[in-house]
């Protein structure tokens, strides 16, 4: 597990956006990560819920360094949702976020061919993950 992820699962959840805001800002002049949106065969789609940040968001995270943004969503739908990407996930839009900060950048993906052999079991970084109607997307799930 990434050492930041770790030190953050450890602070009062208001800290936790603080701190990390900082250390991106500190290590990089731009934030750039992908999110990706899952559907499923009955029009759903895929949430996570972190352990560090409140809310539930579609599966991503931060692009690293030597790192290809379609290389970034692959990874981050298998840490985050144990889910496999079968066909190139589709780029709809990168989009700047200041709500997070005046420096990021988030690249959203849409999947519609995937494979999972079980769903995500909660971890450090993953509190819970769910299948959501459109319609129906839970309490807390974020605009960004």
């Amino acid at each position: 597990m990434n050492p930041l992820i770790h030190l953050l699962t450890l602070l009062p959840s208001g800290l936790r956006k603080r701190v990390f805001l900082v250390h991106a800002l500190i290590n990089r002049a731009m934030t750039l990560g992908v999110r990706v949106v899952v559907c499923d065969d009955q029009d759903r789609v895929m949430l996570v819920r972190h352990t560090y940040v409140e809310g539930w968001h579609f599966p991503g995270g931060a692009v690293e360094r030597n790192e290809t943004l379609l290389e970034a969503a692959h990874k981050e739908l298998l840490e985050e949702c144990n889910i496999e990407a079968l066909n190139r996930p589709q780029h709809f839009y990168t989009y700047r976020n200041p709500t997070t900060s005046r420096f990021d950048h988030v690249a959203l993906y849409v999947c519609r061919d995937w494979s999972q052999e079980m769903p995500k079991q909660p971890d450090r970084e993953i509190a819970e993950t769910g299948w959501f109607a459109r319609n129906q997307l839970p309490v807390g799930t974020t605009s960004s």
